[in-house]
């Protein structure tokens, strides 16, 4: 039986995701639909990209993703199938991909040319469900289009180094359902340019020079449980996914407000990780 994933910022209120779902099903009666999400952030592909590169490796080789944001086809924004790590994803060629291929090589890559696909208002619907199911019943890519080599690339989602390797300047590229605030800063890219050194972290006004594994890694178990105040506190963590994440320890929204709320920091705001000089161990001022 063959697994579709959708991700896509529909929502659910209207009837975009019910049509989709619908035509899949009238396409392969037997197939197994699964919504990663549909509360994607309006046309934000970098949250797109995030959320689809935590989600898509708990999948079994062979799930085709569909991925229905800023889908609308032009000159710049092609549709694409994407063999990628034993998987497909039939998406726009608007870069989101970049940040799973930035690690793995796609297999293959073809650009949709379809008749159904030149007149669509809702290629989604009208275009991708039919590759999709033209790939889960065995197709054959290169009748759907032509093979390519490239990739459009995403570059806000890649962080960046100063020459002597002291700073990396990053950014926010997602806000979870808790009010966490996700950066583009991975621990991979933050232990090969710290190499071990002192750090500080600058996140708007706030600054942390601890790095914590767990959420509640913040406790320190040996004050009695009565004593314990930490609820509220701020933190950095390196997330399940490997990303740096600023955080509130048990927050709640509806009460008090998440990290992007309490300390104002928003989608694509700059976040910036300072390692102490070897050579002049003071640290330089920060000026984001």
């Amino acid at each position: 039986m063959p697994i579709i994933t959708l991700t896509t910022d529909f929502g659910i209120k209207d009837h975009f995701v019910g049509a989709v779902k619908g035509a899949l099903y009238s396409e392969l009666p037997n197939v197994n639909i699964v919504d990663i999400t549909h509360h994607i952030s309006p046309f934000n592909i970098t949250e797109t990209a995030y959320v689809l590169k935590n989600a898509y490796k708990s999948f079994p080789e062979g799930t085709i993703h569909i991925i229905g944001v800023d889908s609308e086809l032009s000159n710049e924004n092609k549709h694409l199938v994407i063999n990628l790590d034993n998987q497909y994803f039939v998406c726009p060629d608007n870069g989101l991909i970049s940040m799973i291929a930035s690690e793995i090589k796609p297999t293959k890559i073809v650009e949709i040319n379809i008749h159904d696909h030149l007149n669509s208002s809702f290629p989604v619907l009208d275009v991708f469900v039919k590759v999709a199911a033209h790939i889960a019943r065995g197709g054959n890519l290169n009748i759907i289009g032509k093979e390519i080599q490239e990739l459009k690339k995403l570059v806000e989602i890649q962080p960046k180094t100063n020459q002597k390797q002291n700073i990396i300047k990053g950014g926010v590229i997602h806000i979870d359902n808790y009010g966490n605030v996700i950066t583009n800063i991975n621990q991979k890219l933050f232990t090969s340019i710290g190499k071990g050194r002192n750090f500080k972290i600058v996140a708007g006004r706030y600054k942390f020079n601890k790095v914590f594994n767990t959420y509640n890694g913040i406790i320190n178990y040996e004050i009695p449980l009565e004593k314990r105040q930490y609820d509220g506190e701020k933190l950095a963590i390196f997330n399940s996914a490997g990303f740096l994440e600023i955080a509130i320890y048990k927050s709640n929204l509806e009460t008090v407000g998440g990290a992007s709320t309490l300390l104002g920091l928003k989608y694509r705001d700059t976040i910036m990780i300072e390692f102490e000089d070897i050579e002049h161990p003071e640290f330089i001022p920060i000026n984001p």
